[in-house]
């Protein structure tokens, strides 16, 4: 009898040994890592920390760093706890702008990605380079001063014969000064929208009237323009889903902007300094 159930035993060893392993699942993002004090710790939360480290932390080998941030989590977890779950009115405001701050980025990477895709591209190097040129470029000097009036004093010492390049190396208050003002070949979008417009305008040999930018007024001379040849389309793939991302975030954010039911109430003697009161909300 014992021999009977010692072999009976023995094949059913054998049978379960035959029998695959049932699967053990993968790591994913809720699996836990560490429990302290009955709150968890997953994967997940492992990931969006390692996400935010700096650049050269995440250099670190990995298990260093999985060490490291777990250790971190949980230290600053058995830390948190001894709040008894109460949070800080100023921990409250700064997780809801957190929060809507990487709602709204969400949004606009979707919009961003709607908004560059193989067809879109194709279709916007074809309106852009269709001419078979690659717009123009410009050869343009300039003198920078700091008033209209003595960008106007520039231009009556021209008329009167001054060298351009001379008067730029006595009077421009700009870097391209010393070298007679000289910007070299750029070509659109390079420069400042009002410099640029001002250029746009300007036949080879002209020198325009007095032109404000944010740095100060400028006399500009175009000393030549030429047409340049089309990229390839790689070369400003980059370039054109930058442009076309910019102009789909910019009508998305005004159509719902415009969409919303905004109100902004009028608040008696209220000071901007306000908002360097931290004691408001240190509650």
């Amino acid at each position: 009898m014992r021999k009977g159930l010692t072999f009976l035993c023995g094949m059913a060893v054998a049978a379960c040994a035959a029998l695959p392993l049932a699967a053990v699942a993968a790591p994913h993002a809720n699996t836990v890592v560490a429990t302290v004090n009955g709150e968890d710790i997953t994967i997940g939360h492992m990931i969006m920390a390692r996400e935010n480290l700096p650049e050269q932390y995440k250099q670190l080998p990995d298990d260093v760093l999985f060490n490291a941030i777990l250790d971190q989590l949980v230290q600053q977890t058995a830390l948190k706890q001894q709040l008894h779950g109460e949070v800080p009115r100023y921990v409250e405001l700064s997780v809801e702008n957190e929060e809507r701050a990487m709602l709204a980025a969400n949004v606009i990477e979707m919009v961003m990605d709607n908004a560059s895709g193989e067809e879109a591209l194709r279709a916007a190097y074809e309106e852009k380079y269709s001419s078979g040129d690659g717009g123009d470029e410009f050869h343009a000097a300039h003198i920078l001063v700091e008033t209209e009036a003595d960008a106007l004093d520039v231009i009556k010492e021209l008329d009167d014969g001054a060298d351009f390049a001379t008067l730029a190396k006595e009077r421009s208050t700009g870097p391209s000064g010393p070298s007679g003002g000289d910007l070299g070949w750029f070509t659109t979008g390079r420069m400042v929208p009002e410099f640029e417009d001002a250029v746009v305008k300007l036949r080879s040999g002209e020198v325009s009237g007095p032109v404000q930018t944010q740095f100060g007024w400028h006399v500009i001379l175009l000393n030549e323009r030429r047409k340049t040849e089309a990229p390839e389309f790689d070369e400003v793939r980059a370039q054109l889903a930058d442009e076309l991302q910019q102009k789909a975030v910019e009508a998305r954010v005004n159509e719902l902007t415009a969409a919303s039911e905004i109100e902004r109430p009028e608040i008696e003697d209220l000071d901007p300094a306000i908002l360097q009161d931290l004691s408001l909300v240190r509650n």
